[in-house]
């Protein structure tokens, strides 16, 4: 009996033991972990002056405005979205490896493509209608219709969005565009009017005659007043000179790539239509990373290069009678352009250098990254990879090149991915090539 007694004591002994052992432990690591998370927010207030929304990481104080810039959550996977619009952007960057090991380089594209309308003007579309929004020029399901002049990416993206939003979309296009652009904007439910393409001093011209489809819009109507009793608008995106445009990519894009490479980039390239992008990414990353190198990839026709390079705004396919395609003289759609528009006009002082890429140095290597890599881009998509080899040459091995894959291939099959018709343009479309030698 008193034998059982002392081994019952010594058992409650052993777990009095044990228990404040563990309690100790837990108090001593509760006590660190605390520590350690007192001495990170002391870090974080001291280096962010504003507290982070939503779990978003911040960047330094942008020091146009002295407002944070917010970085994305470069992350898809972790959250569930509300509506297509929340699809746009966070895109993920990959790191091309045919490119990178033949050059010596890190060349990494930013994957627009995955965007939900198919390319980088998802961003566009989706700022230009939301500020339309936020200044009542816009009211979601009230009969207004959205009008613009495009190639056919932003049209898209439009499209997409507007009937997400409850809005009608009117697109007007140059009639030599890729059939396939028209045919997924009718899809979408977007009216398509397509013109002959001419300069932008004619009347009918796309992105004109889109302007005055919208000033026109609902002089038939009696009030111009729903049923809802909001007044409907035609509303004139116009990409070309709208800085929601610029916006887009000042306070997305950008901060997506300094977050996505921690900020260690040598050189960002990219090609520009209506400039919004290029404008917007290097501004936000010049600010931060006054060493970057930043140049615009220009295909053959387009002025920009010469404004680049030499403050010129020309090209000689613009000398009388040379000209023979599109509104510019090139195989390649969505960049190039011949005239100076609003956006691009923000990248003054933020852009070194320009590459002139040619659109058969752009098909060989669309060709190049089908065969190396099952990458299947689209024109512009394909003079930026062009331009970037050439600048990782330039530079020397080491060195850390960024772009963008705007746009897939998709909606490029019956021009860009159409053998026949490059033919006719008297381009050669080559087997498998093994490696870059077609990049001069």
């Amino acid at each position: 009996m008193l034998e059982s007694i002392s081994d019952r004591n010594k058992h409650i002994a052993l777990g009095a033991a044990l228990g404040a052992f563990f309690t100790l432990s837990a108090t001593a690591i509760i006590l660190a972990t605390k520590g350690s998370l007192s001495t990170h927010d002391a870090h974080r207030r001291n280096t962010h002056s504003v507290p982070r929304k939503n779990n978003a990481r911040m960047s330094s104080v942008d020091e146009d405005s002295g407002e944070l810039i917010p970085l994305p959550n470069t992350s898809r996977g972790n959250m569930i979205c509300d509506g297509v619009s929340g699809l746009i952007g966070n895109t993920p960057m990959m790191r091309i490896k045919s490119l990178s090991e033949a050059t010596g380089c890190e060349i990494l594209a930013k994957a627009e493509f995955l965007n939900p309308g198919g390319s980088t003007k998802d961003r566009v579309a989706l700022n230009m209608i939301n500020t339309a929004e936020r200044e009542h020029i816009l009211t979601p399901g009230n009969g207004s219709t959205i009008f613009e002049g495009t190639v056919g990416s932003t049209g898209i993206s439009l499209a997409m969005i507007a009937k997400a939003r409850g809005y009608s979309a009117w697109i007007v296009m140059p009639d030599d565009v890729a059939l396939e652009k028209s045919q997924l904007l009718e899809k979408l439910g977007a009216h398509v009017e397509k013109v002959r393409p001419v300069s932008i001093v004619d009347k009918n011209q796309f992105v004109n005659l889109a302007k005055r489809r919208a000033q026109e819009f609902g002089k038939d109507d009696q009030d111009g007043v729903t049923n809802s009793g909001g007044q409907k608008t035609g509303f004139f995106a116009d990409q070309f000179e709208n800085l929601a445009n610029f916006e887009a990519h000042y306070t997305t894009t950008g901060p997506e790539i300094y977050a996505q490479t921690q900020g260690h980039i040598d050189a960002v390239v990219m090609g520009a239509g209506t400039g919004g992008t290029l404008a917007g990414v290097a501004k936000y990353l010049k600010a931060r990373l006054p060493g970057l190198r930043t140049y615009l990839a220009d295909p053959q026709g387009s002025g920009l290069f010469n404004k680049i390079k030499y403050n010129v705004m020309y090209s000689s396919t613009e000398k009388e009678g040379k000209r023979r395609r599109h509104q510019v003289d090139t195989v390649v759609e969505g960049v190039g352009i011949n005239r100076l528009t609003r956006n691009f006009s923000m990248s003054e002082g933020f852009v070194d250098d320009a590459v002139r890429v040619t659109d058969q140095e752009a098909i060989d290597m669309a060709r190049y990254l089908v065969h190396k890599e099952g990458l299947f881009i689209g024109s512009s998509s394909a003079v930026n990879c062009v331009a970037a080899v050439r600048i990782a040459r330039e530079l020397g091995p080491s060195h850390t090149i960024v772009t963008l894959l705007c746009d897939s291939g998709h909606r490029h099959l019956t021009k860009f991915w159409n053998d026949d018709y490059l033919a006719k343009q008297g381009l050669v479309v080559k087997d498998a090539l093994d490696n870059l030698d077609f990049i001069t």
